[in-house]
């Protein structure tokens, strides 16, 4: 195995058990830590340059943080609206540094798929778990808010499996 490819998987792992915390933490308090939003676009940056030294090829690096930036422009305006949380627009904007542009449609896939269970349980909230149906109505349904971190964490969680597999 080569120091490239331990460094690949040493990143995939670590972001990972972040991107597992930030689900959880999201999904129980609805925050999403600066530190950690710019933690795992710092990892996918590093996931990504690590791939651009083996290939000499630095397009995929600069492409990811075009899009990271617009995602970033794009949603800061939801958030003035108030119709998305801070958290949500800084974990989007790191998304493409992990998922890759060449991971970006299996993200945007997995991300419809997971929001729409989100969405299917939020609306239907008897079909969760009792734990987990008693903090959806101590916290979520009071507040009204939706913790879209958990879905935004879940497809960044399979498009890392999906690299290392495909």
């Amino acid at each position: 195995m080569s120091i490239s490819a331990a460094a690949q998987i040493l990143i995939a792992a670590v972001t990972v058990a972040l991107l597992l915390r930030i689900a959880w933490v999201d999904f129980t308090t609805q925050r999403i830590a600066n530190r950690d939003a710019l933690a795992i676009g710092a990892l996918g940056a590093g996931g990504l340059a690590v791939t651009a030294l083996q290939t000499t090829d630095w397009w995929s690096l600069a492409l990811a943080a075009i899009v990271s930036a617009t995602f970033f422009l794009v949603l800061f305006l939801f958030w003035l609206a108030k119709k998305v949380g801070a958290g949500d627009v800084k974990l989007m904007a790191a998304a493409p540094l992990v998922a890759g542009p060449e991971g970006l449609m299996a993200f945007s896939i997995l991300l419809l798929i997971f929001a729409a269970i989100t969405a299917f349980l939020v609306k239907n909230p008897l079909l969760l778990p009792a734990p987990t149906f008693r903090h959806y109505l101590d916290k979520l349904d009071r507040k009204g808010v939706v913790p879209f971190g958990v879905p935004i964490a879940a497809s960044l969680i399979g498009v890392v499996f999906l690299r290392f597999w495909v």
